[in-house]
C-alpha cells in the first residue's frame, strides 16, 4: 500500500507566558493506505496535539506533514481549508452538529458546502440517506438532533464524515462520550469502514477500542516510544485485547 501520511522531525511548541512548551518534539511516523492506527498515552502527552497537526487544523512550529505527497505545513489557510473539506474526515468526542438542522441536513453539509463533484442536491440528500442505511440510523434522519441518542448521533458524524469520500478519516476520542454498548456499535462501524478501505487515524485512551486497529502508536511527553502492531493472524477480541494491554504495560500504561 502506498504511504498516505508521512510525517518527519514534527514539532509543536506553545508560547504561554514567555514560556515555551513543547508538546510535540521529533515525531516521526507513517501511515499507508488502508491502516488503522491508534495514538495512545497518558493524559497531556500531546495525542490531540498530535492528530490536530497532521490533520491541518493546527500549525505545525517545524517538520514536515506529508498528506498524499502534498506538504501541508507549506498550504496557505484556503488551501487547508479545502483539502480538509475534500481529502479528510472528522469525528470528534464531542458531537458538534447544527441545532436548527435534522440529522440528514447536517449529514450532507460538507458536501453542499463542497465542489468536488457535480452531483446535485437531491444527489447528496440521496448519498447521505444511503450512508445512513449502511449505519442503521435511517430511521432518525428526520430528527432533530436531541431527538437521538449518542450512539445515533455519533454513527450520524460517521456519516457526515464520509459524505465526500474522503483519503483518511481523523477520530479524536470516537466513543470517549459513549457508554460501552454504543462505543462497540460505532468502532463495529468504523472496523467496517476501515475494511472497505478508509484509512483512519484516531486518539484515544481505551485500550479494548486500540485493540481493533492494526497499528498503536504510544506517545510520552510530545514523543512516540513504540509503535505496537497488531498479529496479522485470526484471534479472539479478548486475545488481542490482552497482548496489546501486555505491551502497554511494559511501556509503563
Amino acid at each position: 500500500m502506498a504511504v498516505l501520511l508521512d510525517v518527519k522531525d514534527l514539532c509543536k511548541t506553545y508560547v504561554i507566558n514567555k514560556r515555551q512548551n513543547n508538546v510535540l518534539k521529533n515525531v516521526n511516523f507513517t501511515v499507508k493506505e488502508g491502516d488503522m492506527v491508534a495514538i495512545m498515552g497518558p493524559s497531556g502527552s500531546g495525542k490531540s496535539t498530535l492528530l490536530y497537526t497532521v490533520s491541518g487544523m493546527d500549525e505545525a512550529s517545524s517538520g514536515t506533514v506529508l498528506f498524499d505527497g502534498k506538504d501541508i505545513t507549506k498550504m496557505s489557510g484556503n488551501e487547508l481549508a479545502k483539502i480538509r473539506l475534500d481529502e479528510m474526515g472528522f469525528i470528534f468526542q464531542q458531537m458538534y452538529m447544527m441545532k436548527n438542522l435534522t440529522i440528514l441536513d447536517n449529514i450532507v453539509l460538507p458536501a453542499m458546502e463542497s465542489k468536488k463533484t457535480n452531483e446535485t442536491k437531491k444527489q447528496k440528500n440521496e448519498r447521505g440517506e444511503e450512508l445512513m442505511r449502511k449505519l442503521g440510523i435511517i430511521e432518525v434522519a428526520d430528527n432533530d438532533i436531541n431527538e437521538v441518542s449518542g450512539g445515533q448521533l455519533q454513527r450520524a458524524c460517521i456519516c457526515r464524515s464520509m459524505m465526500n469520500k474522503p483519503k483518511v478519516l481523523f477520530a479524536d476520542e470516537p466513543t470517549g462520550a459513549l457508554n460501552r454498548t454504543a462505543s462497540n456499535e460505532v468502532m463495529e462501524e468504523l472496523v467496517k469502514l476501515n475494511e472497505e478501505g478508509t484509512t483512519i487515524m484516531m486518539v484515544t485512551h481505551d485500550a479494548k477500542v486500540a485493540a481493533k486497529c492494526s497499528r498503536v502508536l504510544y506517545i510520552v511527553d510530545g514523543n512516540i516510544k513504540g509503535e505496537y502492531e497488531s498479529p496479522k493472524e485470526d484471534m479472539q477480541e479478548k486475545e488481542r485485547e490482552r497482548k496489546l494491554n501486555n505491551w502497554l504495560m511494559e511501556l509503563g500504561w
